[in-house]
């Protein structure tokens, strides 16, 4: 998955560079952005999550003279998109807002809200029954191979029951 990062040439907004720093760090993860009410995703992250989950594509600012790819879900009802993107073997990247706006003017009229990455969510780590398939386990699984090459090991858990 590749993303746009600013352009030198285009000034981007505060909230955009904290975006691109944020974005940086989930690897291939979509990343589910909150923003206030929503979880808003852009540029690739916003073209693929709005084809697989079926909701509207549309543009926020500019980035290169065009406009930024932009979608979002409600943060009170996401968990159906989140199950739908996991399904679809994607692995998400959830960041939430640390401090209200109102905090944010605190440290000045220019502040943006502080947010982090508090959870990415995989086939493999779900936990919410809502997301889960109960007719299905929910392995996880971890190998180690010896710097020999002679020797392995492998250790596997449902993540979601607790079974080794």
């Amino acid at each position: 998955m590749t993303d746009t990062a600013p352009n030198k040439n285009t000034p981007a907004t505060p909230m955009m560079v904290q975006y691109h720093a944020i974005r940086e760090t989930v690897g291939d993860a979509l990343l589910f952005y909150r923003m206030g009410d929503f979880y808003e995703l852009f540029f690739d992250d916003a073209i693929t999550a709005a084809a697989v989950l079926d909701i509207t594509l549309t543009k926020r600012g500019q980035h290169d003279g065009e406009g930024i790819a932009m979608c979002g879900v409600p943060f009170h009802a996401f968990e159906p998109y989140l199950a739908k993107l996991i399904r679809a073997g994607f692995k998400v990247a959830i960041c939430e807002q640390m401090e209200n706006p109102a905090e944010a003017k605190k440290r000045g009229p220019k502040s943006v809200v502080r947010r982090e990455v508090v959870r990415t969510v995989t086939p493999g780590t779900i936990l919410e029954e809502t997301l889960l398939d109960a007719r299905a386990n929910n392995f996880l699984c971890a190998v180690s191979i010896l710097r020999s090459g002679e020797d392995a090991a492998i250790a596997w858990v449902d993540v979601s029951t607790g079974e080794l």
